[in-house]
């Protein structure tokens, strides 16, 4: 393959990877009503509840700066440029280790029941896959050049 071909394909990712980042937005904006959090929350002291709303809202907004700068970025994460760079790495690391969490620390019995929940759990964890492949891919390409360009 290319290096012409490598980067058309970068190219073409990075607008579908910046985009992906608002699908996942649309999946948690649901969370709190899917998963009742109105009835569960109301369990936990008023500090702790507003602890778990302000980490929520923590990435809510890293997600939004994610997709924003991939975007905003895309002429420098195609060229390589050292901030950007260390931004694509950033977010391949985010993402692994939000799959690593999923896989590691929570088990099959504390996901909700359902077809609608195993579909969507499915569907986010190959979308976190692909969002982890393609900033990870995309590190490794141009280190790879680097070395051998």
């Amino acid at each position: 393959m290319t290096n012409a071909l490598v980067q058309r394909l970068f190219d073409v990712d990075l607008w579908f990877v910046g985009a992906a980042h608002f699908v996942i937005l649309f999946a948690s904006f649901q969370v709190p009503y899917r998963l009742d959090w109105k009835r569960d929350l109301q369990q936990l002291i008023p500090f702790n509840r507003k602890l778990l709303w302000v980490q929520g809202g923590f990435t809510v907004l890293t997600i939004i700066a994610f997709g924003t700068l991939t975007l905003a970025l895309h002429t420098e994460l195609l060229q390589g440029d050292r901030a950007a760079l260390g931004l694509a790495c950033f977010i391949g690391v985010y993402w692994t280790a939000r799959i690593l969490v999923d896989a590691i620390y929570f088990s099959h019995a504390d996901w909700p029941k359902g077809t609608a929940f195993v579909v969507g759990h499915a569907l986010l964890t190959l979308l976190f896959a692909l969002l982890a492949a393609s900033y990870v891919g995309l590190f490794v390409w141009h280190l790879w050049l680097r070395v051998n360009g």
